[in-house]
């Protein structure tokens, strides 16, 4: 799963990729960290959104 593709060549048509995109925590949230997501049918930038669930 990627969340950046260059304009160039149609990379994200091809799922030629990147995965840059990400969530740094500290260790003492490892206990409420729920889910990770990334969500590549957003489209409107080279990159798609990604989403971290916390409870």
């Amino acid at each position: 799963a990627y969340t950046w593709w260059s304009y160039m060549m149609n990379a994200r048509a091809s799922n030629a990729g990147w995965r840059i995109d990400y969530f740094v925590t500290s260790k003492r949230l490892d206990d409420q960290l729920k889910a990770a997501k990334i969500y590549p049918e957003v489209v409107g930038s080279d990159h798609c959104p990604v989403g971290l669930e916390i409870f």
